[in-house]
């Protein structure tokens, strides 16, 4: 194996890497923000409230990213309306905001589902803590359900992280450079794809470890005032009888 061609365009892979971080840093923080208020409509009662929640966290649920993303970019780009309004807008013209446009609304089909779950799992008993104190539904929202819900709902966004970020590799099938696409353009001029992808497979899978120790830094950060009460539990369960 020569990883000689990885190392003379080093900077090719960095540039994919700074494209990837960006694409899903953005996809993940207004993914969030959509999902917030969509979980909250989601647990309603009223139909015309959850129905179209529903139907959508269904939809891009139920359909692979990479058809979502070929249905904007190929699909919805190409519609004479848009090709008129990116005359104006040139940056509709560029593939990057269509990939973007498709990994923020996945994102948030499956983050709104987790948030959904997580706040029909608040214990009731916090709920009417809550209302005994005189806190409004608004109020018990705020500063109860959704700060309970966000601490459960973590190790579950953890991995929705980790999935938007493999699941980004697909951007380079529109002509994207991200860090995939980086590895096939090394690929493709020096014909060496064990060393192009195993070297953008090392990128990913570093990036996964920073992920993951920055999660588990903050489930113990979020979760720590439960620790207490778990080495009283330790001690009493290694006391001898």
């Amino acid at each position: 194996m020569d990883f000689t061609p990885i190392f003379e365009n080093y900077s090719l892979y960095l540039e994919g890497f700074w494209t990837t971080a960006k694409l899903v840093s953005w996809a993940l923080a207004i993914g969030l923000c959509l999902a917030v208020p969509l979980a909250i409509m989601r647990t309603s009662r009223n139909p015309l409230i959850n129905g179209p929640v529903w139907a959508f966290t269904y939809f891009f649920r139920g359909t692979p990213l990479l058809i979502q993303m070929f249905l904007l970019y190929y699909g919805l780009g190409q519609q004479q309306f848009m090709i008129e309004l990116s005359q104006s807008y040139e940056f509709l013209k560029d593939a990057y905001w269509y990939a973007l446009a498709a990994f923020t609304l996945n994102t948030a089909a499956y983050t709104t589902e987790i948030i959904r779950g997580a706040i029909e799992g608040t214990p009731y008993g916090e709920i009417e803590a809550a209302r005994a104190c005189g806190m409004s539904k608004a109020m018990t929202l705020r500063r109860v359900t959704l700060p309970s819900a966000f601490r459960r709902a973590l190790p579950a966004y953890s991995n929705e992280v980790i999935f938007m970020l493999h699941g980004s590799a697909i951007a380079s099938v529109i002509t994207i450079v991200d860090l995939l696409g980086a590895a096939r353009i090394v690929a493709s001029r020096y014909y060496n794809p064990f060393e192009a992808f195993i070297a953008v497979g090392f990128f990913y899978f570093c990036i996964t470890f920073a992920l993951i120790g920055g999660f588990k830094w903050l489930e113990n950060r979020w979760f720590a005032h439960l620790r207490p009460r778990e080495q009283v539990a330790d001690k009493k369960r290694h006391q001898p009888a």
